[in-house]
């Protein structure tokens, strides 16, 4: 579980962050959504211990992120920022072995290799392995990096907008590889996915934490999000949802 405790987060004379108090279940995919500037991706970088907060704490698994030194972070909450650049001609497969840097430190042994072949084939990169990432398309790079993510094995993985710039097609693959990490009998990670489109919000989260204004302004398992009232009110704009084959369908008006 993470828990925030009275979280503020000032930056350049700027309250970003005001008086965050919210628990994160352990178990399930996580949805950050929220307007712009409602401060979601500083959430992101203060729960995985960059970003030090003016005041509060945040414990992930009853360590205390903030204090914890690089390496104990480093194993227990793997960031994948938003708007990752990449070295053109590194390859799929040194990609995603970089995630194993905390582990090994520059020695990797018979076991992180073993886990990079893991992480490739949870991912279907195989075929792509040896591929530079300036071949490969939009999703087929932005699935290497989240395996990247992956392959650091920790047991919380954060993602700051990983379906921007992604067609549907992909979007919903790479939300489908996502969702799967904390199924029942999968190798069980807690993704926090910090989300633009309510849509898969609405379709893959199993709890959502809402942000307005760097407030709190709900956290709360997906059906008691996903209501028209409570996003029309999140976004000062009319929202209606409708149910489509069993599942929510999020419609701006």
């Amino acid at each position: 579980m993470i828990e925030i405790s009275g979280l503020y987060l000032q930056h350049d004379g700027q309250q970003i962050l005001k008086d965050i108090d919210a628990q994160i279940p352990a178990s399930g995919l996580t949805a950050v959504i929220g307007p712009n500037g409602a401060g979601k991706s500083s959430l992101l970088h203060c729960l995985a211990g960059l970003v030090a907060p003016s005041e509060g704490s945040i414990r992930v698994n009853g360590i205390d992120i903030i204090a914890a030194r690089a390496e104990e972070r480093a194993r227990v909450v793997a960031l994948l920022p938003q708007g990752t650049s990449s070295l053109p001609r590194l390859t799929v497969a040194d990609l995603v072995a970089f995630g194993r840097w905390p582990h090994h430190r520059g020695r990797p042994g018979p076991q992180d290799h073993e886990i990079v072949a893991a992480s490739l084939r949870v991912f279907d990169l195989e075929a792509l392995a040896d591929r530079r990432l300036d071949t490969l398309s939009g999703g087929q790079r932005q699935r290497a990096f989240v395996a990247m993510a992956y392959a650091q094995s920790t047991p919380w993985i954060l993602l700051d907008e990983p379906l921007s710039a992604l067609d549907p097609k992909y979007a919903i693959d790479i939300m489908r590889r996502i969702h799967a990490l904390s199924r029942p009998g999968a190798d069980i990670r807690g993704p926090v996915v910090v989300l633009h489109d309510l849509g898969m919000a609405a379709r893959y989260a199993d709890w959502i934490l809402c942000l307005k204004d760097g407030h709190l302004f709900k956290s709360a398992p997906r059906a008691e999000v996903v209501t028209s009232n409570t996003l029309s009110e999140l976004f000062d704009t009319a929202i209606t949802v409708e149910q489509v084959k069993g599942c929510p369908v999020v419609i701006v008006e």
